[in-house]
């Protein structure tokens, strides 16, 4: 009876708070009225009561984009009758369940984009879906391996078939992923169709056969594959998928596991096996004959870096391909020989279709990974990995030439706080407050940066606590330290993103990374990075723009034009006259406080909303410390004279001497020298472009900068010509000739050998007719003296 009250009581809460307006039903994210449905509500404690029943968050909050996932639906209320339907996207829907506990469970779809996607939660059956959320869609390559079925030695699945290579298949997986005691292996193809970039071209996925059924869910399955049958060879790229043996064969959007999508050799028809480099000559051949009628889309890539510290520097437009990198000893199937790989952001060198796909995503060459498959990667394995013809496909994805490459100027802002800008000025400023450190109206960029005292107390320096950037449209990103300022919190348009599952993120108009808690990488379409480092209890924000920013940049980081002397101008344009001054620095710090418009922080507590919100963006009363303090009886000069040494010392001995912290001195010690070192990386290196190797020949030697040797050598059967040596100049240019082989001429060996041939014919037929008079004539004269005796 107590519990048919309550629950009369709440229902009579619910209507009151609905018809007053005070809901987060159809509201979350706004602020309906006197309560919130914003995700800061929170914190401030002012949320609808509602808000955590309509507004809700899953776990986990990630799952591979083939679907599959069987994910709880936190905090709302459920009961024994409800009827679970998943929206995801507005348009894909799949059929939930409530467990024993009362707990919402949904299955994630088979999607055709990535990134964090809008979910809708019905609970009778699809009439309303009143509960809103989001659901975060991963590329298979960037999913942990934990929550994939994994091919036992991928590359013997991918070759099998060629010369060599058969056998039994494993493959393994976690039995957690699939709720069942028996489970079906099934294999699922992908393909594109229709006309090459009309709107008819789209990419699809197809159950096409199982190849075992009811099989114990034991978390490995071995097998010896056959070859296709007809109607299913002409799938050349798939997955496999885990899923319980209750469903019917191909049913879609179940909890499953899959694999990654692979080349599927071990699935080829017979001819593929009876001669794998002839079959695959064809379909080279066939992939050429296409490239050929399709726009050429080379002139809209940019070169890769020339050196790998460049390519490792340059993290706002490239990033560590998750198939070749050096700090997980990756096989680099793709790129034989290498040790470390990367990949542009935003347009891969030299690829139609980008393996992380690019939005607005959904069909080809948009759709992440399989466009990139399709037109990019089957063609390498029929002409360089299952035959040796790699000429015609180097002939439409030929290798980069750093040639034009250029690296992007860099800034910093680090320790209690120090400023590097882009031309390389350098000063402190430690106002108050939050501050442009850079915008730019041409490319629509603002970084802005807040500051608080070291210790509100004792202390007259301040340190930057919190970074929030945007680009255009894009989701509104900032980076800030935690409450113990042990780690560093990434916010969304106000709304935390964890880690915990993804240390990759796409969002809208932009790229998180960050494989810890105290290393944040934002990157924007442009090229424009920015990297976050924990340092101590300090931020050191690094921001990179590639050369197109050129002229058009303001802010606390300068102009970017490449003369430091212009660097230091005032929002109203007046430039300091005197660098020196520590007072006219502060005043010029001071001219860049944000407008409270234009203000890109979250202000989820009362002491922020207290401290910046409800206040001028810069503390006028808030005056620092100017000047080191030079004391011979201050306990910490020794520890300052031991730590700071040569260039940016004085960095390092304010923090120490002022900011009372050797170890924050050290941090900023630390945060100067990385700097230094990474202008280093990025200074431009002479290199003369990408050499190939010749036709039926091959090519020694994979550096082509400044004093590289390259060596050419010929097949059997070929002879050189051209320069066999070629060595990479100081202007640029490499030395020698055009290397080629041809085919080896030996015609005066052949017309001397045709010669005596001829001759020792002649002997040998002039020696048969010798021969046969002699015989003839013996045989006349034995017949003459027989006959005279009888006579």
């Amino acid at each position: 009876m107590r519990g048919l009250v309550a629950l009369k009581f709440m229902l009579v809460i619910l209507f009151v708070s609905r018809t007053s307006g005070q809901t987060c039903e159809e509201n979350c994210g706004k602020k309906p009225s006197s309560c919130s449905c914003l995700p800061t509500c929170s914190s401030l404690k002012n949320c609808c009561s509602d808000y955590r029943d309509f507004c809700v968050d899953t776990y986990p909050y990630s799952g591979s984009i083939f679907g599959g996932t069987d994910f709880v639906v936190l905090h709302a209320v459920f009961n024994r009758s409800s009827q679970i339907v998943c929206r995801f996207d507005n348009t894909v829907t799949t059929e939930g369940y409530v467990d024993a506990h009362g707990r919402g469970h949904c299955i994630s779809p088979l999607l055709y984009e990535t990134g964090w996607v809008p979910l809708h939660i019905s609970s009778d059956n699809g009439t309303t879906f009143n509960r809103a959320g989001a659901w975060f869609s991963v590329h298979t390559g960037k999913l942990d391996s934990r929550l994939k079925a994994v091919l036992v030695n991928s590359t013997k699945w991918q070759y099998y078939g060629t010369p060599n290579v058969g056998g039994l298949l494993q493959m393994t997986w976690d039995t957690s992923l699939v709720n069942a005691e028996k489970v079906n292996i099934e294999l699922w193809g992908y393909r594109e169709t229709g006309e090459p970039y009309s709107e008819h071209w789209l990419g699809e996925w197809l159950y096409l056969y199982s190849l075992a059924k009811d099989q114990p869910n034991s978390g490995s399955f071995s097998f010896m594959p056959k070859p296709a049958e007809s109607s299913f060879s002409s799938w050349e790229l798939g997955s496999l998928r885990i899923s319980s043996s209750v469903y019917p064969d191909g049913m879609r959007n179940v909890q499953a596991a899959w694999t990654e999508d692979h080349a599927l050799a071990w699935h080829l028809e017979e001819k593929f096996r009876h001669d794998s480099a002839v079959w695959s000559l064809e379909k080279c051949l066939s992939w050429d004959q296409m490239e050929n009628q399709l726009p050429n889309f080379l002139s809209e890539i940019i070169d890769c870096p020339c050196t790998l510290a460049q390519a490792r520097a340059d993290t706002g437009r490239f990033h560590t391909d998750y198939g070749c990198d050096i700090e997980k000893g990756s096989v680099c199937t793709y790129h034989p020989g290498s040790v470390h790989c990367v990949r542009a952001i935003q347009a891969s060198t030299p690829d139609r279709a980008h393996d992380w796909g690019s939005p607005p995503y959904k069909k080809p060459p948009r759709i992440p990974g399989q466009s990139h498959w399709v037109y990019d990667v089957l063609s390498f394995y029929y002409c360089c990995l299952w035959s040796d013809n790699c000429h015609y496909y180097f002939k439409h994805r030929p290798s980069s030439d750093c040639r034009r490459y250029q690296a992007p100027s860099s800034a910093v802002v680090f320790g209690d706080p120090h400023f590097m800008t882009f031309d390389g000025a350098s000063y402190s400023f430690n106002g108050k407050g939050e501050y442009t450190l850079v915008t730019s109206d041409e490319k629509q960029l603002q970084i802005q940066g807040r500051t608080e005292p070291v210790d509100e107390n004792t202390i007259n320096a301040t340190k930057l606590t919190s970074v929030a950037m945007r680009e255009s449209s894009s989701d509104v990103i900032e980076v800030r330290l935690v409450s113990g300022h042990d780690g560093l919190e990434v916010l969304r348009n106000q709304q935390t993103l964890i880690f915990t599952e993804q240390t990759w993120m796409d969002l809208h108009g932009v790229f998180v990374f960050s494989p810890t808690s105290t290393n944040v990488t934002v990157m924007f379409p442009s090229g424009a990075g920015v990297e976050v480092r924990l340092r101590d209890v300090t931020m050191t924000t690094t921001v990179l723009l590639p050369e197109g920013f050129k002229d058009s940049t303001l802010g606390l980081l300068g102009k970017m034009n490449g003369d430091a002397k212009d660097d230091l101008v005032s929002s109203s344009g007046q430039l300091v006259g005197n660098p020196s001054d520590p007072v006219e620095l502060f005043n010029f710090g001071a001219s860049w406080a944000v407008l409270n418009t234009s203000a890109l922080f979250t202000y989820d507590s009362e002491y922020l909303l207290n401290t910046y919100y409800y206040k001028p963006r810069h503390d006028s009363s808030f005056v620092p410390v100017f000047s080191v303090p030079e004391s011979p009886d201050d306990p910490l000069s020794d520890q300052a004279a031991q730590i700071c040494s040569g260039h940016g010392s004085q960095f390092c001995r304010y923090d120490i001497l002022v900011g009372r912290s050797p170890a924050m001195g050290n941090a900023t010690r630390v945060s100067f020298q990385s700097h230094i070192s990474l202008v280093n990386d990025l200074k431009p290196v002479l290199s003369c472009g990408w050499i190939p190797p010749p036709n039926n020949g091959k090519k020694l030697g994979t550096t082509y900068l400044k004093g590289a040797k390259v060596q050419f050598s010929c097949d059997e059967g070929y002879t050189l010509r051209g320069s066999a040596v070629r060595l990479c100049q100081k202007n640029g240019q490499w030395s020698g000739e055009d290397t080629s082989c041809h085919v080896s001429s030996n015609l005066p060996g052949i017309v001397a050998g045709s010669v005596i041939g001829v001759l020792a014919l002649i002997v040998i037929i002039t020696t048969i007719v010798l021969h046969s008079k002699t015989q003839k004539r013996k045989t006349a004269e034995s017949e003459e003296e027989g006959t005279i005796d009888v006579l």
